[in-house]
């Protein structure tokens, strides 16, 4: 949680920003001088982004709007660079310097867009479980630090877009695999530090994550559904039998509770926001996998990933509706009481990304352009990651500039969108790489009355790639 910094701090966040932005510009290799006016216009721009072209009317942006478009289209931005570059700042912390990632995808939805390629089906959540849909678009993985406390703040570390051929697990294990390795090599986790923990929602397998990244210092914890089935550690074998010893205990019905033998641990906290916070957890509970899905193209003996289940069920939610209980899974066990109410509090944390996607989509204007080709989303999107880092950085320096109907908030305690509003006052004291446009003539273009002759392609949405779904398929010989 921020607190009001004195003027040695405010230089030093002055100096991160500063440092920041002339790394940015040198991660810019071509369109270097637009793109980086471009992410200026954002900072600055009065409102919320509603076009592209819009942006080129800000003082900020020196160039007209041909100039802003064949940037984003034809530009390039260095992605190792800038990704070392976003890992080297500070980082937030949990409770005893734990580092905590939040994983999740959101969608870049383009129904109509026939001509852009590499479109999938994109989950988008309806009121109800009935009135989802999937809608065509790009989705994207993103990997951001979590801080602790009731805030909006988030600190985006990488963003990948899943393509139709992708695997979405693996995709995810080495982004994932990446961020850290980029933690580690910027000093932000040393030998002897707490496992970083990354958490995830229930669209994620919990278990293949772990077996994925079990040679990392990471502890995995998910969302798993009301409905699944979980297995007990198996009981120990009775002297002189014989046979292949048991790899499974009884089944752990989350939906069943006769099936769930006495917690571990049992915990109530009082909370300001839901009431009392009842928590139970049991230990070394693992699903049972099978040669299927994920695990299809899994040589050998199916792994036994032991872990905590944690039942977490609050008193009332602000919503007002009748509050469900939340099943989490660990990948650490033998883990005590205070170790369980950290880890649920960590994983309501998660929602903060919610508030950061909010953020990117209806105040930056993420995915407000049309674009047509997937590259130049993928230089879009990485724009507004360096976009929010400078706002992150510059949370401690600008004044809150607050409307009429709003509450006061002290310096670095201002939520993302009011520091937006008062980076255009600290602009001037941070560096500006970009050298002023020079005069040019714009092209002809098409004759009046000539059609376009090269019409673009349509493309087909969904994946391209489809993998045997059984031993029997995998197993049969091709040709």
């Amino acid at each position: 949680m921020s607190s009001v910094p004195d003027a040695g701090d405010r230089v030093e966040s002055l100096e991160r920003l500063a440092g920041f932005r002339e790394e940015f510009y040198g991660c810019l290799t071509r369109r270097a001088d637009t793109l980086f006016e471009l992410v200026d216009a954002v900072l600055c721009a009065d409102g919320p982004v509603r076009t592209l072209a819009g942006l080129s009317l800000a003082p900020e942006h020196r160039r007209g709007h041909g100039a802003l478009y064949d940037a984003v289209n034809n530009g390039h931005v260095e992605l190792g660079r800038l990704r070392r570059a976003v890992a080297g700042l500070p980082l937030p912390r949990a409770a005893g310097g734990r580092i905590v990632l939040a994983v999740d995808v959101s969608p870049w939805l383009r129904p109509e867009a026939h001509t852009s390629p590499r479109r999938l089906f994109c989950h988008v959540t309806g009121q109800t479980r009935a009135s989802d849909q999937r809608i065509p678009g790009w989705p994207y993985s993103i990997v951001a630090a979590l801080e602790t406390g009731r805030t909006s703040w988030t600190a985006i570390l990488d963003a990948v877009r899943l393509g139709p051929a992708d695997d979405d697990a693996a995709v995810t294990a080495a982004q994932l695999r990446e961020v850290i390795d980029r933690l580690t090599g910027a000093g932000h986790w040393q030998p002897g530090d707490p496992d970083i923990l990354i958490v995830a929602d229930s669209g994620y397998d919990c278990a293949r994550l772990t077996h994925d990244l079990a040679d990392l210092p990471v502890t995995i914890l998910g969302r798993i559904r009301a409905d699944r089935v979980l297995r007990l550690p198996a009981p120990p074998r009775p002297p002189g039998t014989w046979g292949r010893p048991r790899r499974h205990g009884g089944e752990f019905r989350l939906a069943d509770p006769a099936t769930w033998p006495q917690p571990a641990c049992h915990t109530s906290t009082a909370t300001s926001r839901y009431g009392d916070a009842d928590a139970r957890s049991w230990n070394r509970l693992h699903p049972r996998l099978t040669h299927r899905a994920a695990w299809i193209d899994h040589n050998g003996p199916l792994p036994v990933l032991e872990g905590t289940l944690i039942r977490l069920q609050v008193e009332h939610v602000p919503s007002g509706h009748d509050p469900k209980p939340i099943w989490l899974w660990c990948s650490a066990v033998d883990l005590d009481a205070g170790q369980v109410d950290r880890l649920w509090q960590a994983y309501l944390r998660r929602f903060d990304l919610e508030h950061t996607f909010r953020l990117l989509k209806q105040t930056l204007g993420w995915t407000r352009p049309r674009l047509r080709e997937p590259e130049a989303a993928d230089t879009w999107t990485w724009l507004l990651i360096a976009a929010h880092t400078q706002l992150r950085l510059a949370r401690d320096l600008v004044t809150d500039l607050r409307l009429p109907w709003e509450k006061p908030a002290m310096t670095g305690r201002l939520s993302p969108a009011r520091v937006r509003r008062g980076f255009r006052n600290l602009r001037p004291k941070t560096p500006l790489p970009a050298r002023a446009p020079k005069p040019g003539r714009p092209g002809p273009g098409r004759p009046p009355g000539r059609p376009n002759q090269n019409r673009a392609p349509h493309h087909h949405v969904g994946k391209t790639v489809l993998r045997a779904r059984t031993l029997t398929q995998r197993q049969k010989p091709e040709g």
